[in-house]
């Protein structure tokens, strides 16, 4: 009986993309392309007042919270996570220090007991995410929310004013002619920077946002590398919220609270540089440095405080879109 040999099998292998030189450039670096964009545009459409060093000087000092802000949200999402309340813990840790400076304590401890309520409130996140296993957007939101009604009690509904003058030095001295505002942001941006790209914390971090059940499996604690993500998180937006209600002279219950959304922005956009996907800390200055000039431009040429919250939104959607994008064809 005749035997009938198979057809030989074809084996089909997927062969990466190739890219130019030009559109490996732009798809890497696209987003830092956008920023060198917006700030010939602007530089062109209002030479004298944008590219001024009075005006550099101010868009730094505008950004400077962000920065801080968007640096704790950056730890958060590193280990694959969201952090809905940064920037209500930063009103709540500004508000805290102010109302106790009201109440007779001494400058420095009152900054310290703000700090410790920014940190206390990350371990709480981090308690509710890491070991009650709750949804970090839930858990998160409704932190946001009860955090938002304890700065009104705190504050009872008031703004804060009239706080030691000694107070006002670390949002408004100037040394050398730098903002304490900026000195601040990078001192807070280069620790952050270490601790993600240098050490075993950073790596940990990476790899539980990676994939956390291969971290487990590799000998990582995940509960307790998300758990300290959070907390510090919440540590360093309450050092921002201080700084902030340094700077403004003024507490309210609501100082910080659109921090949150400007961070989550600048932290997408900066997870489009990285092949990964994931958040980095140089992509979220990236990030913020865009947000930044896109305001202070806006400002400066006449475009209304709505129109720049709807471009905020845009830019949300098309880093979230461009980080998703990116992550399925590296």
């Amino acid at each position: 009986m005749a035997t009938v040999t198979p057809p030989d099998t074809v084996t089909a292998v997927a062969v990466p993309e190739k890219r130019t030189p030009l559109v490996q450039m732009v798809w890497q670096g696209g987003t830092i392309i956008a920023l060198a964009a917006l700030i010939l545009i602007f530089g062109v459409m209002s030479p004298s007042a944008f590219l001024s060093l009075g005006n550099l000087t101010n868009v730094l000092a505008q950004v400077a919270i962000l920065t801080i802000i968007a640096a704790a949200q950056t730890m958060v999402m590193v280990t694959g996570h969201f952090d809905l309340s940064v920037g209500t813990t930063a009103t709540l840790s500004g508000a805290t220090a102010s109302a106790l400076m009201l109440s007779g304590l001494p400058v420095p401890l009152a900054i310290v007991l703000g700090l410790l309520a920014g940190l206390a409130v990350g371990m709480i996140n981090g308690l509710l995410v890491a070991y009650l296993n709750i949804s970090a957007i839930v858990a998160t939101l409704a932190t946001m929310t009860t955090i938002g009604g304890l700065a009104f009690i705190v504050t009872d509904g008031t703004t804060l004013y009239d706080m030691p003058e000694s107070f006002f030095w670390i949002g408004q001295a100037r040394p050398l002619g730098i903002p304490m505002p900026v000195i601040f942001a990078a001192v807070v941006a280069l620790i952050v920077w270490v601790v993600l790209r240098y050490t075993t914390v950073g790596r940990r971090w990476y790899a539980v946002g990676g994939n956390p059940e291969v971290a487990r499996l590799s000998g990582v604690n995940v509960r307790s590398n998300v758990f300290w993500a959070f907390a510090l998180a919440g540590l360093a937006s309450g050092l921002g919220g201080i700084v902030l209600v340094s700077r403004l002279s003024s507490a309210s219950a609501t100082s910080a609270n659109d921090y949150m959304m400007l961070a989550v922005a600048a932290v997408f956009l900066g997870m489009t540089i990285a092949n990964s996907g994931q958040a980095n800390l140089g992509g979220t200055l990236v990030g913020v440095g865009i947000i930044g000039v896109l305001q202070n431009g806006l400002n400066i040429v006449g475009v209304n405080t709505y129109i720049q919250q709807v471009l905020t939104g845009v830019i949300i959607v098309g880093a979230v879109l461009l980080s998703s994008f990116k992550s399925k064809h590296r």
